[in-house]
């Protein structure tokens, strides 16, 4: 099983410029949360949520040079997977690998393309 689709949208990260509500409880930047409503659109939920073993490569194409954490970007793209019913959990028994995954500079044209493909139990 292979599953491949494009975000035609820079991607964002959870981690920076998280905001603190009243209660004092930590929640995603602004910027995050429309990114991840954006985002909606491109995912295709599936009938039945990935629930085996997979590597998930992604290959970011951010839209500036500011430097960035190639994990950050994961952990945002693994619980939008989950959020929109793609995989139905990110722990490291679904998530087995990022192989191939990377981070690149297009300005003109920022994107994440990912591929999710079966693991076999090798």
């Amino acid at each position: 099983m292979t599953y491949s689709f494009t975000i035609p949208i820079a991607p964002r990260t959870k981690k920076n410029h998280g905001q603190i509500t009243k209660s004092g409880a930590l929640i995603p930047s602004a910027a995050y949360l429309q990114y991840k409503k954006d985002c909606k659109y491109f995912i295709k939920r599936l009938d039945h949520p990935i629930d085996y073993p997979v590597n998930v490569k992604a290959i970011y194409y951010k839209d500036t040079h500011r430097k960035s954490d190639l994990i950050n970007y994961h952990s945002a793209l693994h619980d939008l997977l989950v959020d929109y019913g793609v995989l139905a959990d990110d722990n490291d028994e679904i998530v087995v690998s990022t192989d191939g995954s990377r981070v690149f500079v297009d300005s003109k044209n920022p994107r994440t393309e990912i591929t999710i493909s079966e693991v076999s139990d090798g």
